[in-house]
Order: structure tokens, then sequence, then C-alpha cells
């Protein structure tokens, strides 16, 4: 860079003072390490899916060459499926709740950092409850439970389903 003079005999044979300012612009480089998941689009707009050494060229703010250096590591999202019965509601891994029969998705981040789909094919069971008013003189077996005294008292057994089956008894 710097201003320069030449004299060179123009058309006439009489010389001719040319100042030049010159301006001499470089070349530029750089490295990027970018983790991503699935897919990286480098800066000159080329979509990479997996891990590597890649180099892009865009102009810099001179207009001249940048030359990128990406040492790319491209990491997987995942997908698995869950087949899962529960009573009354489902905690899902990612901590959101079901309540009812159905197919869903959940979605986790994975050891690499990244999604992981979950598709979750669910059967929820309800409970049961059932009240029994009764009168007893001297006491009253339930379930091989004896009661001798009035009262409100309650049983929780499993019911078919393998969910909890709440009987009240209402003993007077």
């Amino acid at each position: 860079s710097g201003t320069y003079t030449a004299v060179i005999p123009n058309a006439a044979g009489c010389d001719s003072t040319i100042t030049i300012n010159l301006t001499v612009n470089y070349a530029t480089s750089s490295i990027i390490s970018p983790t991503v998941c699935n897919t990286y689009t480098a800066p000159n707009g080329t979509v990479y899916t997996s891990s590597g050494t890649y180099t892009a060229v865009i102009p810099n703010a001179a207009g001249c060459d940048s030359t990128i250096t990406i040492n790319l590591t491209v990491n997987a999202s995942s997908t698995s499926s869950i087949t899962a019965s529960s009573c009354d509601s489902y905690t899902a891994p990612s901590g959101a709740v079901f309540t009812s029969t159905g197919v869903y998705t959940d979605t986790i981040q994975n050891a690499a950092g990244c999604d992981s789909v979950i598709t979750i094919t669910l059967t929820i069971t309800s409970g049961t409850s059932s009240v029994l008013n009764e009168t007893a003189c001297g006491g009253y077996t339930l379930n091989s439970q004896t009661y001798t005294s009035s009262g409100t008292y309650t049983q929780v057994l499993t019911n078919t389903a393998g969910c909890d089956s709440t009987i009240t008894l209402n003993l007077v």
C-alpha cells in the first residue's frame, strides 16, 4: 500500500506523470469448530451431515478471499419407542403426565445433547372404588379384616387390572 508516481511518455512523446494511490487488500483465514445436531450449514451455504474437516471460502470485508477451516462434529438425534401400562396416569421421561390411553411423542435430550424422540404407546387403566353401608351386631368382617365398632373404614386392594380398588365401609 502507498502512493507511487510513474513517469511515462504520452502519445505526443511528452512526459506523463501518473500518481497511483495503491491499497493492497489481503486474504484472511480462520478456524471454527462447531458441534451440531444432524446438519450444519457452512458460511458459504454448503450443508454437511457428517463430522469432518471442511473448507469454506467467502469474501471478507475487503472483498478478498476469506478461507474458513471448519472442524465439524455432527451428533445424531435418536428415536425409540415405549409400550407402557399404568394406573390412572403415566409420567413420561420428560416429566409430561398423560391420563388417557393413546400414542404420544415425548422428546428429551440424548447423551450427545441432541433430541431423543420417544414414541409412547400407552394404556391407562383406572382404579375403582366402592362404598359399603353395613349394620352389624358384634362385628363385621370384610376381606379377612374384622371391625367391632361403628365408624368409617377404608381398605385399598388391587383390582383385576392391577390398579387400586378402594373400599369405603360405613359401619353402623
